[in-house]
């Protein structure tokens, strides 16, 4: 979940690597470090923040036109200067950084330990980079070679760049199940864990492809093989990214702007997969594999955090609209146990990143089970999009903020979609009511729009709430799910803590938890179930809750007895999540802020979880 960026060229290093680092930082805040090669190598490494590195460095002249520099979430070894990356080698020839788990370096340590090695730091990285430097010395091996021959001695994940300081002219980097790309420039290379630090410079990109070693020279060269020292060719792709996507522009932070984003990336993720007019809607990975969906045994949806909660709305639109039978798994769960999975089902795996490292061993475990994996991402090229049979990306653009929004929104965007064209090429869905949904969903951007326009009064009740200890959020149907997401919100950003429930539950436990200090957070626009949520309401209050209700427009009975409501506009029931779960984000958005909590960067989280 690090993040590491390095550059060689012509270029001073030193502000390429800080500006790529603040762009990766969202992966990873505990620290932060750099080293420059001019001559002698140069390291600087703070605790903190990039800017605490910045600061750090101070006016200090840091030149040098080779560089690597990191951003790191703590695995082993606490936040601290020492373990900041990047990590030198014992004759201080050989600089690395590295996101990922060394699973064996305990072994490996032990074993250095004997042959004269000493070590500064707690960390599995600088195992790493003694086990190079032994290997290098011991068999007089160029730098890439002796980082080919160290990583078939390493157990476990692995992206890294390693710098010579007796070969200024090359970096070599490699990975395995975390993700790393190179940037191609004119004479020049940019190494990083995604594309955001690369945008500024190029768009002509390379993804590397598990257990392959990139060597990148200054006369701009750039070869790869694969662990078993194959040569390979270059895949030059094109980036579809823009540099204003991964820029606040006129907001304060990355979560507001992306929550106003929403809109927008609904609508692009509908784009050119939805006409109602025609009657007809699209999911181009699902229309290939029509059979095997069709007479699936049952889908099984692996995902993690809020993925997890949109793939619950997935089991409740795929079994009400195409009648089709729904397991939603947490992948670090799935992937360490003996499911009974096979040929005749599908395994759907939902990730903004693409990269998490569960769901991809999940996968893993699915595939070995002859099981058809379809991947529903947000990153163009990822591990996930690149592991699975068939897929669908959502086009939601950059999410910088770690707590995901529009991603959200984007990935129960395109399971509506895929269950309603299920739904009807079974014939589980009549016509009339197909068109009808096609009519709602287009409108849902419009409507999510709506709610935005209501942010002033969300933010007055979120100041009604910001000294609570402890909230609970109901939710029956499809909203039960985005109670969950709403509390996870409000955990995730403000440190309050949340939990979601079915509302029907809420007498078997939670119910004793309510007092006049305790908010609830009632997500109460289903038809369905309306006179059962006024009774649940009616609970709480009668226990001195303060009751916060998501109610549809007009709904008069809730609001005359809820403490604060919020409005939202009505649409037909399955779309419902994609409409209350807005409110639910700047509730917990704005108490964030009112707090004082970094709402970007929330504390011990990075955005994209590489490491189990």
């Amino acid at each position: 979940m690090c993040g590491i960026v390095a550059y060689i060229g012509q270029q001073d290093a030193y502000p390429i690597l800080i500006s790529g680092l603040r762009r990766l930082e969202y992966r990873g805040y505990d620290s932060s470090g750099v080293a420059v090669l001019n001559g002698d190598l140069q390291v600087y490494k703070k605790k903190g923040k990039v800017q605490d590195l910045v600061d750090h460095v101070g006016r200090e002249r840091v030149k040098g036109n080779i560089g690597i520099g990191h951003t790191r979430w703590a695995t082993h070894g606490k936040p601290n200067d020492i373990n900041a990356h990047p990590h030198v080698s014992g004759n201080k020839r050989l600089s690395l950084i590295h996101n990922g788990i060394i699973e064996n370096y305990i072994t490996l340590k032990e074993a250095l330990i004997k042959l004269g090695h000493t070590f500064e730091s707690e960390t599995d990285t600088e195992v790493l980079t003694h086990l190079i430097e032994e290997i290098q010395t011991r068999d007089n091996l160029p730098l890439d070679e002796a980082v080919r021959v160290s990583l078939t001695k390493v157990v476990g994940a692995y992206a890294i760049v390693v710098m010579d300081s007796e070969n200024p002219d090359m970096l070599v980097a490699a990975r395995k199940a975390s993700p790393l790309v190179i940037g191609i420039g004119k004479d020049e290379f940019f190494v990083a864990s995604d594309a955001t630090p690369i945008i500024e410079h190029t768009k002509k990109v390379v993804y590397l492809n598990d257990e392959e070693i990139a060597v990148v020279k200054r006369d701009g060269t750039l070869s790869i093989k694969n662990i078993d020292n194959k040569l390979l060719t270059p895949f030059v792709q094109e980036l579809n990214l823009e540099i204003e996507s991964i820029e606040k522009g006129d907001f304060d932070t990355f979560m507001l702007k992306e929550i106003f984003e929403q809109p927008d990336s609904i609508r692009d993720c509908m784009r050119g997969r939805i006409n109602s007019e025609e009657g007809w809607i699209k999911v181009g990975g699902v229309e290939k594999n029509l059979d095997k969906f069709l007479n699936a045994r049952r889908i099984v949806i692996a995902a993690c955090g809020t993925s997890w909660i949109a793939g619950l709305i997935g089991e409740y639109l795929f079994e009400e609209l195409a009648r089709i039978s729904v397991e939603v798994e947490y992948a670090s769960e799935l992937r360490y146990r003996n499911p009974i999975i096979d040929d005749k089902d599908i395994v759907i795996a939902l990730s903004q990143s693409g990269e998490t490292a569960d769901t991809l061993a999940a996968l893993t475990l699915a595939k070995e089970k002859k099981a058809t994996l379809y991947g529903i991402v947000n990153s163009v090229g990822s591990s996930i999009a690149r592991l699975t049979d068939t897929g669908s990306y959502i086009h939601a653009g950059p999410e910088i903020g770690v707590a995901s929004t529009k991603a959200f929104t984007g990935q129960i965007t395109l399971l509506t979609m895929m269950a309603i064209y299920l739904g009807y090429e079974k014939g589980r869905i009549p016509r009339p009511y197909y068109i009808q949904l096609l009519k709602e969903l287009e409108n849902i951007p419009g409507k999510v729009k709506q709610i935005l326009e209501k942010d002033a009064h969300i933010k007055y009740i979120a100041g009604e709430m910001k000294d609570a200890t402890n909230a609970l959020y109901l939710g029956r149907g499809y909203n039960f799910p985005i109670a969950l997401e709403g509390a996870l919100k409000l955990k995730e950003i403000s440190y309050i803590h949340a939990e979601g429930y079915p509302a029907a539950e809420m007498k078997h436990g939670p119910i004793a938890l309510i007092d006049e200090n305790m908010p609830v957070i009632v997500i109460a626009t289903n038809m369905s179930a309306h006179d059962k949520i006024i009774s649940n309401i009616q609970e709480v209050k009668a226990r001195k809750g303060k009751v916060i209700a998501i109610i549809n427009e007009g709904d008069t009975k809730i609001k005359d007895i809820a403490d604060y409501v919020i409005e939202i506009p009505a649409t037909d029931e399955p779309l419902t999540p994609l409409l209350s779960v807005i409110p639910l984000q700047l509730l917990s958005y704005h108490i964030a802020v009112m707090r004082g909590c970094d709402v970007d960067q929330p504390r011990n989280l990075a955005k994209s979880v590489t490491v189990e």
